[in-house]
């Protein structure tokens, strides 16, 4: 975190400094007409032939298809979150009706993005019309991409795609800011929360939605692994783990790992890698960068270990 008090310059969406790379002109100038430039090469189709099963939130598996179908993947749809509200509005509530009072809301997540401006909206509000005070810091290109979409650009944004990066690279001392970080409700990592407390920081952490484990996998997923044709398995946080896990032995009972035999388990980040490690004892890849198009270059690399 950075020692430097006062105004600080932003390195979020649309900054010089964040993650999203900059768009320019290649092998020509940006104006000129399409018949000058020269003939684009069709896609690398990397991942031609291969199954790749796409942990992630039931309503958020979108975005991950559109990628590796780009790369060439069948794309199995393996749906190990159910968002939710959390159990109790209060909380949230309450710190958004004192919002004039925070310096920072944070963000680690779209889906809290989308819970907040949801309970804004009740009150006849929006990020977008937050107090002029108030500054928007977000871990990850979605959760930036969704405020960005909301009209509510982040202010700062990490350079790498974890909370721990947004700490290490905070652009202003955490000493007397107050702080809101809307979470999931359970299973969420309070390192922000602990680290801005220790910097000297008043932090209000409060349940923004809940993300529970689904009934079920679709039967054609329970299929693919019955008959072992998946290639890989991708992972996106720790508890589509731990749900997987779950679903896994509901419907394959005490062998569950021995559907598992073979297939490449590949996940977004070092705390999904643990949890990996954890409950499933091996883990064959981990993206970098920790979003979903380092998750499709993490199984290019693992299924194509010669770069062909």
């Amino acid at each position: 975190m950075a020692d430097a008090r006062g105004e600080h310059s932003s390195t979020g969406a649309g900054g010089g400094n964040g993650p999203e790379p900059a768009t320019a002109a290649v092998n020509g100038a940006p104006d000129a007409p399409e018949d000058n430039q020269a003939p684009q090469e069709p896609p690398l189709l990397s991942l031609r032939g291969r199954r790749i099963g796409v942990t992630r939130a039931d309503q958020q598996l979108g975005e991950a298809r559109r990628l590796f179908e780009a790369a060439g993947a069948t794309v199995i749809d393996l749906p190990a979150l159910a968002v939710t509200p959390p159990d109790d509005w209060g909380p949230l509530d309450d710190a958004l009706a004192e919002l004039d009072d925070f310096h920072w809301i944070v963000f680690s997540s779209a889906n809290g993005v989308e819970a907040v401006e949801r309970r804004l909206a009740r009150r006849g509000s929006s990020l977008a019309h937050r107090p002029a005070g108030l500054r928007i810091a977000a871990v990850g290109r979605k959760t930036a991409a969704v405020l960005e979409s909301l009209g509510a650009a982040a202010d700062f944004v990490p350079p790498a795609f974890v909370a721990d990066s947004l700490i290490e690279h905070f652009p202003i001392s955490g000493w007397g800011l107050r702080l809101l970080i809307p979470r999931v409700q359970s299973g969420g990592r309070t390192v922000l929360a602990e680290a801005f407390a220790a910097a000297g920081a008043r932090v209000v952490e409060v349940s923004a939605y809940e993300t529970r484990c689904p009934e079920q996998w679709p039967s054609s997923a329970l299929l693919a692994l019955e008959r072992g044709e998946l290639d890989a398995i991708t992972f996106s946080s720790g508890k589509t783990v731990s749900h997987s896990c779950q679903l896994l032995e509901r419907s394959f009972g005490a062998d569950w790992r021995d559907r598992l035999v073979g297939v490449g388990l590949v996940s977004i980040g070092p705390q999904t890698s643990a949890r990996c490690l954890a409950l499933l004892d091996r883990l064959d890849a981990e993206a970098d960068p920790h979003d979903l198009a380092g998750l499709v270059a993490a199984c290019e690399r693992l299924l194509n270990p010669g770069g062909n």
